[in-house]
């Protein structure tokens, strides 16, 4: 899309292309209001879209994206918390009972980082502190050393920057209280955008597989 005029056409397209049950669901939903279950935190990449991903319509999944889909710690004194404000709403006002963090394939933010692009001494700005969340897991990817592969290094702390953000996570007191009632489960995802394979983190062992079911 080049200017607004494709989005507006987009627009067209999507109203012409709703049939009567599409009007009463969008009808319901504005009467009724949002009862997802799932809230997904993903990547604002435009190649990683959670709802076409999951095959999603109107009202399945509350999603909030940032760059490379991270979490910060529970900070109550901050001033503006856009992602944190989500993560609340979702759980205390919604009832959410799954939170997944979905991760992807080539994420630019993470190669970025990795790159040290976003070093304050060479790259000072609101990027940078915000990808300073995977400072830690930038040290442990990077034990690896020669043997790892640029490649390599670059999924692994995709990876990694999964498992920072569901870490992160349970730093929220509200979540916790959830998790710790059964109320509330966590969970991570990763999507290659190579062949749409979609992994699932083992809460158990942290370590991710294929889904197959």
């Amino acid at each position: 899309m080049h200017d607004l005029a494709e989005l507006v056409g987009g627009y067209h397209r999507f109203v012409a292309a709703r049939d009567k049950d599409d009007s009463r669901l969008y009808r319901k939903l504005a009467d009724e209001g949002q009862a997802p279950e799932t809230m997904v935190i993903g990547c604002c990449d435009s190649r990683v879209d959670p709802a076409a991903i999951f095959d999603a319509g109107p009202g399945e999944l509350f999603v909030v994206r940032n760059v490379a889909n991270l979490v910060p710690p529970f900070e109550p004194h901050g001033e503006y918390h856009g992602t944190s404000a989500a993560i609340e709403f979702a759980v205390t006002g919604l009832g959410i009972t799954n939170i997944v963090v979905l991760g992807h394939a080539r994420c630019g933010g993470v190669a970025a980082f990795l790159d040290r692009v976003h070093e304050p001494k060479v790259n000072p700005g609101l990027i940078n502190r915000w990808m300073s969340l995977l400072n830690p897991a930038r040290a442990t990817v990077l034990k690896s050393g020669p043997a790892g592969t640029p490649e390599q290094h670059q999924q692994e702390l995709e990876l990694q920057g999964i498992r920072v953000s569901l870490a992160n996570l349970q730093t929220f007191p509200f979540v916790k209280e959830a998790m710790t009632q059964g109320r509330l489960k966590l969970r991570g995802a990763y999507f290659s955008i190579f062949d749409r394979t979609l992994l699932g983190m083992d809460p158990d062992t942290g370590e991710f597989a294929p889904i197959s079911s």
